[in-house]
């Protein structure tokens, strides 16, 4: 996977003011409608992933799980991260397209 390219784009993002991380904040901007695409690290504990699924799901926001904890905190100059809420249309899709590129190449 392209994580390198994805973890810059998120560090884009947060420069621009348009994240929102951690699991209240990243709650609270799907709940809004503000939130274009939500991204969960890897290793985040099995109840965190099934919450964030279970919500995207009902409000229609898609869900990527990428990385670990640490290197999405590092990204976006913050501590361990499990979730964040990516609340710009062409962050969010680009992001999706590294995501499925990297599934389309079998990597």
């Amino acid at each position: 996977m392209e994580i390198s390219k994805i973890l810059s784009l998120l560090g884009l993002a947060q420069n621009a003011g348009r994240l929102a991380s951690g699991e209240f904040m990243t709650e609270k901007s799907v709940k809004e409608g503000k939130t274009f695409l939500v991204v969960v690290a890897e290793d985040a504990s099995d109840n965190t992933k099934k919450n964030f699924r279970d919500m995207c799901n009902f409000y229609h926001v898609p869900l990527v799980c990428v990385g670990d904890k640490g290197k999405l905190g590092h990204a976006i100059g913050k501590e361990l991260r499990a979730s964040i809420a990516v609340n710009d249309a062409g962050f969010a899709k680009s992001i999706q397209k590294l995501v499925a590129d990297s599934k389309n190449n079998g990597r």
